[in-house]
């Protein structure tokens, strides 16, 4: 995986960080300077620690674990929605619901019942059992339902980490996170508190090019590592399909090996 370069960085205006007087001293090491009120992140840093993030998550993905999207923002909410859809990984983007982590038993039912109620709609049967106002209710259950658990519909157990767009605005996930000791990995801009994330990247959480540059670059290195362990799948069926083959091919010498000195001692008597 290639690291970001300072051109493209500078294009998307990743640099861009909050007015000083709003800055968070912690993030002191990220910054590079200060120029007409605002604070400029240090790109070398976002680059150093973007590449380090992007490895670990790879490593994650290619394990067969999942990574959950966090970005209700509206600069960000809609662009995370369609890379995660894409990744096929669980997102949050319209609002989190307390204990989305910490009480996932609780949640799980609730995804039961939007996936019961799905099922229910897609059968036959649905417009005769129902009446109309009856079908309406089920309907706009089901939309409500999918509107805030749609993005985790498909999660059967608890993420192996979060990949969260602002930490400030996000301050329920993270903390439900950090609660399970999942790892963290976000886009931290300078009004935040580096030291509640395990992965930092230093960046423009508030601009729609920034965010989506970083994520492009997030999705990428994701990408690979789902290709990764479908490219290991794929070799080990192929191995498994030799050794069985030749397995079969050593059984079937034996076989005829045995019916041979079967005949021979037969026919010496």
């Amino acid at each position: 995986m290639e690291k970001l370069n300072h051109k493209d960085l500078l294009k998307a205006g990743v640099h861009f960080g909050h007015l000083t007087r709003k800055w968070n001293p912690k993030m002191s090491e990220y910054v590079f300077m200060e120029q007409n009120g605002i604070h400029l992140i240090d790109l070398n840093r976002t680059i150093d620690c973007a590449f380090t993030a992007v490895s670990s998550l790879k490593n994650i993905v290619k394990s067969g674990r999942k990574v959950m999207f966090v970005a209700t923002k509206k600069q960000a909410k809609d662009y995370v929605a369609k890379i995660a859809k894409k990744l096929n990984m669980p997102y949050v983007t319209e609002r989190w619901l307390g204990g989305m982590l910490t009480n996932f038993s609780t949640i799980r039912k609730s995804l039961k019942k939007l996936s019961s109620i799905q099922t229910q709609m897609s059968n036959d049967s649905f417009e005769d059992d129902f009446a109309k106002k009856e079908k309406l209710m089920i309907s706009r259950e089901r939309d409500k339902l999918d509107k805030v658990l749609g993005g985790i519909s498909s999660l059967s157990r608890i993420p192996a980490a979060l990949f969260i767009v602002d930490i400030k605005f996000e301050e329920i996930a993270l903390k439900e996170a950090r609660k399970l000791n999942l790892p963290i990995y976000a886009l931290v801009d300078t009004n935040s508190d580096p030291n509640l994330v395990d992965f930092p990247i230093p960046a423009n959480d508030d601009s729609f090019n920034s965010i989506s540059f970083i994520m492009d670059y997030i999705a990428n290195g994701i990408q690979k590592g789902i290709d990764e362990r479908e490219q290991l799948k794929e070799e080990m069926r192929i191995k498994d399909e030799k050794e069985a083959a030749l397995k079969e091919k050593k059984a079937t010498e034996k076989a005829m090996k045995e019916k041979k000195e079967s005949i021979k001692s037969k026919s010496s008597k």
